[in-house]
């Protein structure tokens, strides 16, 4: 009876040890440090448990999910459906193209008739994948073909995506496409031309603002709701109770926080319902005004050290496709971070992109989970010898 009950025991206590050794522990605890801050936000935006605090809770329980699945995985394995998986993702987009479905003015759905669908997300992972699985074929002998082909396959899904529109994650799909360029050795003379028109073109819009903001005025390359938005950001006075709201109310909520903030669940910007989307786009705004710079400091520690411990991983990883994949993904992480806290600070126009494991949400958890499961899968493989 006893040794039965010990067997018993130990054969759990494998079965976990087995099931958490998947994870990489560092990385893991700042994930869980992420999750909890960002529960703890939602339940203060809340105002205490509702609906939406027990669908996060679920919504975590599926990220995880697929972070154990994922970690499963070998960069071999990963590398030999890049290609399937790309293309999987073009074909839905292009179906999204012809049959979506439009909601709030943007198409962006495919009903497959079982479930519904958002193909852009899947981009998020599938273009660093090609693009490394490319570069990894052509190492050694890279050439400036090999970048325009590479940039070729990075701006197809972009362009789709922006003509949904979501300006958004074509953003964060381009960011994911361009580190793996970067990382892949993408030379500072290419990018030189580049950046110079970019400065050229933010320094003209803000010189020129007011003829260019007028109404009547087409920028062509942009859709009526994303010049406004650009508008907005550089005068948020311009719509205060429209567009320029969100920019307005969550500068204020950000600012009043001060050194130490109001307090938990004392912040009054989010507590009188002025913060709009407080639990999604803005969940930093709530976080600030309660708990101020020293707050946001410790924030930025947590997310500086997700980007640490994801290039560590990326700089062991045992092939280039791995190394290229995990420093990409990392620096999405990254680019999540920096955009969302840019718009709610009004230094970068709303494009609707969620702080990442805190935001509310379903579709974009599930793909940071994907990639903080393969960033776990390269460092458990690391000990691969490259074939």
């Amino acid at each position: 009876m006893d040794r039965s009950g010990l067997f018993g025991r130990i054969t759990w206590r494998t079965l976990l040890l087995r099931t958490f050794s998947v994870f990489d522990a560092p990385l893991l605890l700042v994930l869980i440090a992420l999750a909890g801050v960002g529960l703890m936000s939602m339940y203060s935006a809340g105002g205490g448990f509702d609906g939406r605090f027990a669908d996060q809770l679920r919504n975590y329980g599926i990220a995880l999910l697929a972070m154990w699945l994922l970690a499963q995985l070998s960069p071999h394995t990963l590398m030999r459906v890049a290609v399937p998986v790309y293309l999987v993702g073009m074909v839905l987009l292009l179906g999204v193209e012809v049959a979506g479905e439009t909601s709030k003015g943007a198409t962006r759905w495919l009903n497959l008739g079982f479930t519904r669908i958002q193909p852009s997300e899947m981009m998020k992972i599938a273009v660093p994948m090609m693009l490394a699985w490319y570069f990894h074929k052509h190492q050694g002998a890279l050439r400036v073909r090999d970048f325009i082909v590479a940039a070729v396959l990075m701006l197809a899904p972009f362009s789709l995506i922006v003509l949904q529109p979501d300006l958004g994650t074509a953003l964060l799909v381009f960011g994911a496409g361009f580190f793996v360029l970067f990382f892949a050795g993408l030379s500072f003379r290419l990018l030189a031309p580049v950046t110079l028109v970019a400065v050229v073109a933010i320094g003209t819009i803000v010189m020129l603002e007011d003829r260019l903001c007028a109404d009547g005025l087409d920028w062509v390359i942009l859709h009526g709701y994303q010049k406004h938005r650009v508008c907005t950001l550089l005068d948020p006075s311009s719509d205060p109770l429209g567009k320029g709201f969100h920019t307005i109310q969550s500068a204020i909520a950000v600012g009043s926080g001060g050194l130490l903030g109001k307090g938990y669940m004392q912040g009054t910007q989010t507590h009188l319902d002025f913060i709009p989307e407080r639990t999604t786009d803005f969940i930093f705004a709530v976080f600030a005004e309660e708990f101020g710079l020293v707050g946001n400091l410790l924030l930025l520690l947590l997310y500086l050290l997700l980007l640490a411990r994801g290039l560590t991983i990326a700089a062991n990883a045992p092939t280039v496709f791995a190394r290229l994949l995990a420093g990409a993904l990392t620096m999405v992480f990254f680019v999540y971070a920096f955009v969302n806290m840019g718009m709610v600070s009004g230094i970068l126009p709303v494009v609707g992109v969620p702080l990442p494991f805190m935001s509310y949400g379903g579709t974009a958890l599930l793909t940071l989970g994907c990639a903080a499961g393969i960033l776990m899968g390269v460092q458990r493989h690391r000990t691969l010898v490259q074939s």
